[in-house]
């Protein structure tokens, strides 16, 4: 996709990201699911390259980069291997809730080590009752004095054995329903009464999404982010970047796997002629081309919007919902399309479908998605999620 509107900086940094995606990491893509861990070598590779968390200040170790930036970083990691791409996404969600919303010192203390990828820190809010019912957790946070105690579990937790702190939401007013008793808390998870699972995913594996249980855990006050009350609302104003750059995620997956069955149709031969003199092999690929086209088109310009501070929620929510599935039905294709040796474990396309698949549930449904177009459409219709 041609951007002339893009800095020399921004370019750099689109280069940069593509260059170590080709030389550090499309290799080793399959053999890295066997891993079932994030390689922490390769994220503070990522981290001194600037690719994971540019959208910070550059006093909190980002260089300011535009939202658009932090999308072409996410579908150029995602190419090359969709769950070394998960810190693109939660580090400039989380890292923005904790520069907006967090105290100087722990400004100072953990946004540096995110930007270098010292720490990965999970987004605490799905819990067994629900995850599209965001507002209604169960999970407590009870004041004590200098500290709070929390007791409760989160489940479908990214990095679940593997982060060091968790972007934790609260309740921390039982008697206040919905979001106005949710408190946000930046939680370290290397203290008494923390447990973890792990679960057995279908796909992207080394994001290790599981289980986290709090049984009377005790942290500082000082973990609180901002006031008492306001945590719900601080989530959701990051989720419309994340919903982006999924979609992006899911788009630079696929488009791997277009670019290699192109390539395939030419070398592969039936009936004395290439595969790519069959219409019925090309038209497929062109549909493809267009439809995550399409998608991207729209993902960029709404992180425009984002940059120039006008509304996106429902554009967000458009490509939130079509990046996954499209991309899954687009690489799906593609392995049919490399006929009985696609259907093999050597080929990469059964792993890139395994993996954009979860995205279909991550960070809200097609159905959530399509309420809150609708809602953006025509107004309220009477549905509390935001």
């Amino acid at each position: 996709m041609t951007m002339p509107w893009l800095s020399e900086e921004d370019l750099f940094i689109k280069t940069t990201a593509e260059r170590f995606a080709k030389e550090r990491l499309k290799d080793g893509y399959m053999d890295r699911e066997k891993g079932t861990v994030i390689d922490r070598d390769l994220m503070r590779e990522m981290g001194s390259l600037g690719l994971l968390a540019p959208t910070l200040s550059e006093e909190y170790g980002g260089i300011g980069a535009s939202s658009v930036v932090m999308g072409l970083i996410a579908e150029a990691i995602a190419y090359a291997d969709m769950s070394i791409s998960y810190p693109c996404m939660t580090s400039p969600l989380i890292g923005g809730v904790i520069e907006a919303h967090g105290s100087e010192e722990m400004k100072s203390e953990i946004l540096p080590k995110i930007a270098a990828g010292e720490i990965l820190i999970q987004l605490g809010l799905t819990e067994p009752r629900g995850g599209s019912d965001a507002a209604n957790l169960m999970i407590k946070a009870e004041k004590k004095g200098d500290h709070y105690l929390l007791n409760g579990e989160k489940t479908s937790i990214t990095y679940s054995q593997q982060a060091e702190m968790m972007l934790l939401f609260a309740r921390t007013d039982q008697n206040v329903p919905g979001a106005r008793g949710v408190s946000a808390f930046l939680a370290p998870l290397d203290v008494d009464g923390v447990s973890t699972t792990c679960f057995e995913d279908f796909g992207t594996k080394a994001v290790g999404r599981g289980q986290v249980f709090f049984d009377d855990v005790k942290i500082p006050a000082s973990c609180l982010l901002g006031e008492e009350g306001q945590g719900f609302t601080k989530v959701m104003e990051g989720f419309d970047l994340s919903r982006i750059l999924i979609a992006l995620q899911c788009i630079g997956s696929a488009q791997a796997s277009v670019d290699e069955t192109w390539q395939y149709i030419q070398d592969r031969e039936a009936f004395g002629r290439p595969l790519a003199k069959f219409q019925g092999t090309t038209f497929p690929l062109a549909e493809h081309e267009s439809m995550l086209a399409a998608v991207r088109s729209l993902c960029y310009e709404t992180l425009a919007k984002r940059d120039k501070g006008i509304p996106h929620t429902k554009e967000a929510a458009m490509v939130k919902w079509m990046g996954p599935k499209w991309a899954t039905d687009v690489i799906q294709n593609c392995l049919v399309l490399h006929g009985h040796y696609g259907y093999t474990m050597d080929l990469p396309h059964q792993q890139r479908m395994r993996d954009v698949l979860g995205l279909q549930i991550g960070d809200g449904t097609a159905q959530i998605m399509k309420t809150i177009i609708a809602r953006e459409t025509i107004g309220s219709i009477g549905v509390a999620y935001k």
